[in-house]
């Protein structure tokens, strides 16, 4: 069964880039002879370490995105050991996490869909109203003055 894993490793950062490429080279076949796939390789680069590991306070990062069985990432953090330039590297399975979010996106689509949505708001005018102005009452003729 295939699975999507993250490969993240750090190379001494005395290592030449075209030492660099050999590696990811190498680690691409170990890839496909071992019947995976590689997605996506990411060069990152040379970066400062978040601590010192070794002797060494920066390297150069390398990301693997790759599509395989358990097999071939256990022969693939094999090599990654033995290879003296690796001085650190970390496998994460992705798989899971990606099912994880589609799963979440599917659920707020639904709830989305399922809630009416408001009815807009109608924007009264700026100035409140005022009612009209009616000259004032004059009393009959006749009629008494208000006393008022």
């Amino acid at each position: 069964m295939d699975r999507l894993y993250e490969i993240m490793f750090i190379v001494n950062p005395t290592v030449s880039e075209e030492e660099v490429d050999k590696l990811i080279t190498q680690f691409e076949t170990t890839v496909t002879s071992t019947h995976g796939e590689v997605q996506k390789v990411d060069k990152m680069g040379k970066r400062r370490l978040a601590y010192r590991v070794g002797k060494f306070s920066e390297g150069f990062y390398v990301l693997f995105t790759v599509k395989s069985g358990g097999e071939t990432i256990k022969e693939f953090e094999r090599r990654l050991r033995v290879t003296d330039a690796v001085i650190k590297y970390l496998t994460v399975r992705v798989d899971e996490d990606l099912k994880r979010l589609e799963k979440m996106k599917a659920k707020r689509a639904a709830r989305a869909a399922r809630k009416p949505k408001p009815a807009p708001k109608v924007e009264e005018a700026a100035a409140p109203e005022t009612a009209p102005e009616t000259p004032p009452q004059t009393p009959p003729e006749g009629a008494p003055p208000n006393a008022g």
